[in-house]
């Protein structure tokens, strides 16, 4: 069977009069995150990591911050699209293993809600999507909640012949 791996990763800057989502997941917070889309971070890092592991580029090649289109853009809706393109090329999500690194708010309460969002707009299992929080321990920008950060790993599986898909960027 062949495989292809990516890694992804994103970083957003905490505002006030945002709303925070992650993984699609409204989350009850002071501030949200600044950014063109709805700025969901851990839907962007996993999208950079499915594009990555076929060598599609990135998130920006397809949905330009400069577009008027994008803005406030549902991430999921992108994410969407993003599986649509592997997908057509004959490829599966194996799994997603993604690490969320924020000081404030505490993630326990929200994870299971997030890991069954983001498999709900993927059309996998959720024990397909592993979502884990951890902080900076005060260090930095994530640390002093000026900021939040993801890393997200994605396996891709081949579905079928990869000989009869052509790598388009």
């Amino acid at each position: 069977m062949s495989f292809r791996i990516g890694q992804g990763y994103d970083i957003h800057r905490l505002v006030s009069d945002r709303a925070l989502i992650l993984g699609g997941v409204t989350i009850e917070h002071s501030k949200g995150l600044l950014g063109h889309s709805d700025a969901d971070v851990l839907t962007h890092a996993i999208m950079d990591a499915m594009l990555g592991a076929l060598a599609l580029g990135d998130i920006g090649h397809y949905f330009p911050p400069t577009e008027p289109e994008w803005q406030g853009a549902n991430s999921l809706k992108l994410l969407q699209q993003v599986h649509k393109l592997i997908s057509d090329r004959g490829w599966i999500i194996g799994n997603i293993d993604s690490s969320i690194i924020a000081e404030q708010p505490k993630l326990k309460p929200h994870i299971q809600s997030i890991r069954h969002s983001l498999a709900e707009a993927l059309s996998i299992n959720p024990d397909q999507v592993s979502v884990k929080a951890r902080t900076n321990e005060g260090v930095d920008a994530i640390g002093n909640q000026e900021a939040i950060a993801v890393h997200a790993i994605v396996l891709l599986t081949q579905s079928k012949s990869g000989s009869e898909y052509i790598n388009e960027t």
